[in-house]
């Protein structure tokens, strides 16, 4: 994910006249942005000059020992390039390295390579493309396992209250580990053949874990809901995955979809992170359908062993649905307002989704101590070139090369563009021709983009086309390409969602309720996310720096999310449907369908918000955006929406809620029988 986090640590410090290491014959572009930039500040009472011979003899050993590296340094430029890479101030220069990614050898051992840019008796400071991803990627390792190492045993302790037994709690947790080395599995293979990102790491692991809990917990709940009905363990298994089983499948198969609709973006990343997030569910619904069975079996009515009080369950499941039953009766004594109330709170909620912008990752997503958001931030403000402009790359459509004469034209027609305070020529290599520009000071990210639309607009010399890179334009083109891919994500989930539910609940009306309420969520959540990430409020006590929406994680945000809010209305009103199917009326499938499925659905909840919610411990911001969205939407979803605004909806609709065409009506099953096996209740 380097190329999109980093792009602000150097990218348009000139790297001409290079240095190379001995033996190198590789060619490599002079505008490619540095993979390292290191900064050296004289000790008091010295210049630049009196270190720049100890500075020049480390570089030159380190570019020896370095095979493929290109070294450039304010000692040994010339000319404007030696200009840039001096701070604003003159009391510091700067050094940029671009290390040979072809040969693959020198990024896995940089952090080796790091300490060996340090000079004796000078303050070094080091920054960087690649410096700031392995920061990033050392700091998603250590979070994933700090957020397992709490996740696991938290959620452990949970399901003991939760079911009342250690035997019943462990079951999900250990298909959640079986579920996260499954997944991880999954996308080793995958690096085998594509892209992977390092975020899709944590994803995969922590929606494996949490997925593969919560459905632990509906297939053993109800497992033990069958036996109270005195049915064997052979019927009471089957019969479980008959109806929770066909529920986590057509749970999975939503989710999968959900995320399947991520593969339709052209940027690898997101690729990657749909992967990860399609590997979790299926390996969490695949061992849910087979490796929980399989324990139930075994375990038979010692599900219940271990128990910190005998009948705790029972009595504990008892209180659940009086509870659940009493609020969904209130509910449906007043739906129209409680309806209109919620949607009314939940739109409020929702209206700072109207300011939402896209950015991009940048070094601030690293904690503020961080030695590469420190080095990174020193380039910024001290040195002008450090990620403040564009690069202009003349490239010929006949058969001559543009030359420096053409780049002379366009670097003048370039310093006329509101926004520029300069622009270079940095040099041609016979087949190219480069003009760095320089923003002005003060100009925001909006300012610099209606720049690089004007720099596009520049009319090429003769047989030459001019393309426009850089920070600020490749943000601009990143976020395009999210936004055009957008609606056909949307279509995906959408489609997908109606289909599926349509053939789970055999009614035209639900599934379109689902994906409304599944909007509504994300509304809610985004518009939160919005008022604190980038209008700021609040932003402080988590330790973040608002900034506009990062657009990767975004459309993350809004494949798990909407993939939640369905996978919970099918939990719910699958209960629901199963009752109408044997004769209930609306009003007793409603009370039916919560009191059996709040306790579970809520559990749920509770239990991922704890999984999801260890990305706030994490030091990246981007990760605590992560699990700040996951614990909102968890909490509005699976409480007020679900607990209270479908039970309300489903009361006003009426019988409209079931109706299908005649050709996709399911069989009528015999009421009384159904009702006396599965306590469903049955027809007055």
């Amino acid at each position: 994910m380097c190329s999109r986090t980093c792009r602000r640590a150097g990218s348009t410090i000139p790297v001409a006249s290079r240095r190379r290491s001995p033996g190198s014959s590789r060619r490599r572009s002079d505008t490619s942005p540095p993979d390292i930039v290191v900064v050296y500040t004289p000790p008091e009472g010295q210049s630049l000059d009196d270190i720049g011979p100890a500075v020049t003899a480390n570089l030159d050993a380190f570019a020896a020992e370095t095979d493929g590296a290109a070294v450039t340094s304010y000692w040994t430029a010339t000319g404007q390039p030696q200009s840039l890479l001096r701070s604003i101030d003159g009391t510091r220069a700067s050094a940029a390295i671009t290390l040979d990614h072809e040969s693959g050898a020198a990024m896995p051992q940089l952090q080796e390579l790091l300490p060996k840019l340090e000079v004796d008796g000078v303050e070094t400071q080091i920054g960087g493309n690649s410096v700031v991803g392995v920061a990033f990627s050392e700091r998603l390792q250590h979070d994933l396992l700090v957020a397992e190492a709490i996740a696991i045993p938290v959620t452990l302790v949970l399901l003991f209250f939760i079911f009342g037994g250690l035997v019943a709690a462990a079951v999900p947790v250990v298909v959640g580990a079986m579920a996260v080395a499954c997944s991880l599995g999954v996308l080793r293979l995958l690096t085998l053949v594509t892209e992977v990102s390092s975020f899709a790491v944590n994803v995969a692991s922590l929606l494996g874990l949490g997925l593969a809990i919560d459905y632990g917990l509906f297939v053993v709940g109800r497992y033990r809901e069958e036996l109270r009905t005195g049915a064997s363990v052979h019927d009471a298994v089957v019969r479980t995955v008959r109806t929770a089983g066909r529920t986590v499948s057509f749970s999975g198969l939503l989710l999968v979809c959900a995320f399947a609709g991520m593969l339709v973006f052209p940027q690898g990343v997101i690729k990657s992170l749909g992967y990860g997030a399609m590997a979790a569910v299926a390996c969490a619904a695949v061992l849910s359908l087979t490796a929980i069975p399989a324990m139930l079996t075994l375990l038979g009515h010692r599900i219940d062993a271990l128990t910190w009080r005998k009948g705790a369950a029972d009595r504990s499941e008892e209180r659940a649905r009086r509870f659940w039953g009493a609020v969904v009766d209130r509910v449906m004594k007043a739906p129209g307002l409680v309806a209109v109330g919620i949607i009314a709170v939940l739109l409020i909620l929702a209206s700072p989704l109207l300011q939402t912008k896209l950015g991009e990752i940048t070094y601030t997503a690293l904690p503020a101590d961080d030695p590469a958001r420190v080095a990174t931030d020193v380039l910024v403000h001290d040195f002008p070139s450090t990620g403040n402009g564009a690069t202009l790359i003349l490239r010929g459509t006949g058969d001559a090369p543009p030359d420096l004469t053409d780049a002379a034209a366009v670097a003048a027609a370039a310093r006329d563009v509101p926004g520029v305070a300069a622009a270079t020529v940095v040099g041609s290599d016979g087949r190219y021709a480069a003009v760095n520009a320089l923003w002005a000071d003060g100009g925001d990210a909006g300012q610099q983009s209606d720049a690089v639309q004007a720099l596009r607009a520049i009319t090429p010399p003769d047989d030459t086309e001019v393309l426009v890179g850089g920070g600020q334009a490749s943000v601009d083109d990143g976020n395009a390409a999210v936004l055009q891919g957008l609606p056909y994500m949307i279509a995906i989930m959408v489609g997908a969602t109606l289909v599926l539910l349509f053939a789970a609940f055999r009614s035209v009306v639900l599934p379109i309720k689902a994906v409304l309420m599944a909007g509504l969520s994300l509304a809610t959540t985004f518009g939160v996310l919005t008022w604190i990430f980038q209008l700021g409020h609040g932003a402080q006590w988590l330790g973040v720096t608002p900034n506009p929406l990062e657009p990767t994680f975004v459309v993350l945000i809004l494949a798990v999310v909407f993939g939640l809010s369905t996978d919970y209305e099918v939990f719910l009103m699958s209960r629901m449907v199963e009752a109408r199917a044997n004769g209930a009326t609306t009003e007793d499938a409603v009370r039916f369908g919560t009191q059996r499925t709040g306790r579970i659905v809520t559990a749920a909840a509770l239990l991922l918000i704890v999984v999801t919610g260890a990305f706030t411990i994490s030091g990246l911001s981007i990760m605590r955006f992560l699990g700040i969205g996951m614990i909102v939407a968890l909490v509005v979803d699976a409480t007020v929406i679900r607990m209270l605004l479908v039970p309300s909806l489903v009361k006003l609709m009426g019988p409209v809620n079931w109706w299908a065409p005649r050709w996709a009506r399911p069989r009528q099953h015999s009421v009384a029988a159904e009702a006396a096996d599965r306590d469903v209740p049955a027809p007055v």
